[in-house]
């Protein structure tokens, strides 16, 4: 079966208006549901020494949560395509839950890193409820909605770090585990019982909507060029927050840990760019939105070297580099998923599972590229090479000029 963007254009069925109560709680649901993947990043030491865990083998925690994400984006997101998504959204929410009790309860290492690897494929729900959201908003909204939600996902994503070393600070890693079982069972009670059926047309077979992916991805050039600028942008994104903290934590700074998790919070007022760019796609301004999201990263990196190093103004220059790499990567984020959904609302959480797939490699690897360069040159290597993303997303970015 072909599959293009001229496929059947029927429309979903049942789809209601949304009011502003439930685009909030969409985009609180996404930001509870994505942070479960990033609580283990700042506590892989408490953890690894309560399981046992050598240091050379610590990193699983966070790569196994990486690669149940990656698969959750390629083998549950198109679901979203063929199954009612109320069902889908509160099944995958309680198997979540379920994966972070696991966490909560393991005393081994195999356990826990199992249940790390179902945390992160069941954590996809995100890029479930997206797509969602793209659905149930107007045409003339639907970037605005977007952003809304999508704001969501950047502050769960931002903090998510500070929150869970503030409660381990407290009481204990076990304890962030616990509380986030409690919130996304509770969450998927919520979202069973408020969100709106959506069930999509009927007409594709699982294995052929799998098979169809690879075909979108190759015969569909704004989705290549959109998933290449977050791939792009969210690199430098996660290469900043991988050597940030272990900047300020060093001899230039010397901050303790609860005082990088206050940094970490300071740095979510980025967030606020979602729904502003979604505004100007909305007003088919995107291009602009685009341009000016890719611009604020690029200029992020060589503001954080502003002041003496050590001093309050290297520090308000650091600050104000993360609230602009925020803004922009939000900004960006927003516009392309907003433009990938207009492309048929038939294909969206395929298109969006593509997406996101090139979008969390860009950030695994920014992760592993900052990690190798700050034990190499210090946060002078790494923040130099965090440039080269958003250079090369600029240059991607002249070439719709080209188009027209």
């Amino acid at each position: 079966m072909t599959i293009s963007l001229s496929e059947s254009k029927q429309p979903s069925r049942s789809v209601p208006s949304l009011s502003t109560g439930l685009v909030l709680l969409l985009a609180t649901a996404c930001g509870i549901a994505v942070a479960n993947i990033y609580y283990a990043q700042p506590l892989v030491g408490p953890i690894s020494a309560s399981l046992g865990l050598s240091t050379a083998a610590a990193g699983l925690i966070v790569t196994m949560t990486q690669i149940g994400y990656v698969l959750g984006l390629l083998f549950i997101v198109p679901l979203g395509d063929l199954v009612e998504n109320r069902r889908l959204i509160a099944l995958v929410l309680g198997l979540c839950a379920v994966a972070l009790l696991a966490a909560t309860l393991a005393t081994r290492p195999i356990p826990f890193l199992i249940a790390m690897l179902s945390v992160g494929l069941c954590s996809v729900v995100v890029q479930v409820l997206i797509p969602f959201s793209a659905h149930l908003a107007p045409e003339e909204t639907r970037g605005r909605v977007v952003g809304t939600v999508t704001s969501g996902l950047m502050l769960g994503i931002m903090l998510s770090r500070p929150v869970a070393s503030f409660i381990t600070y407290l009481a204990s890693w076990k304890t962030v585990f616990a509380l986030s079982t409690a919130s996304t069972l509770g969450l998927a009670l919520v979202l069973a019982r408020a969100l709106p059926r959506r069930q999509p047309p009927p007409g594709l077979s699982y294995v052929t909507l799998l098979q169809s992916m690879l075909r979108l991805a190759l015969t569909t050039p704004v989705l290549r060029q959109r998933a290449a600028y977050q791939f792009l942008l969210y690199g430098a994104f996660s290469l900043f927050w991988t050597t940030t903290p272990l900047f300020l934590a060093g001899p230039t700074f010397g901050f303790t840990q609860a005082g990088i998790a206050w940094f970490g919070l300071a740095g979510v007022a980025g967030a606020v760019a979602a729904p502003v760019a979604g505004t100007l796609a909305d007003r088919n301004l995107g291009r602009f939105a685009t341009g000016l999201g890719i611009v604020a990263v690029a200029i992020a990196f060589p503001l954080s070297h502003f002041g003496q190093p050590g001093s309050k103004t290297a520090l308000g220059f650091l600050l104000a580099a993360a609230v602009l790499l925020d803004f922009g990567v939000s900004a960006a984020l927003v516009v392309s998923q907003r433009t990938i959904f207009s492309l048929g609302p038939h294909l969206r959480a395929r298109l969006n599972g593509l997406f996101m797939s090139m979008f969390f490699i860009g950030g695994a690897l920014g992760s592993g590229l900052g990690a190798w360069a700050y034990a190499q040159g210090g946060w002078t290597l790494a923040s130099w090479l965090g440039i080269v993303p958003p250079l090369l997303a600029l240059l991607l970015f002249t070439t719709e000029f080209k188009r027209g």
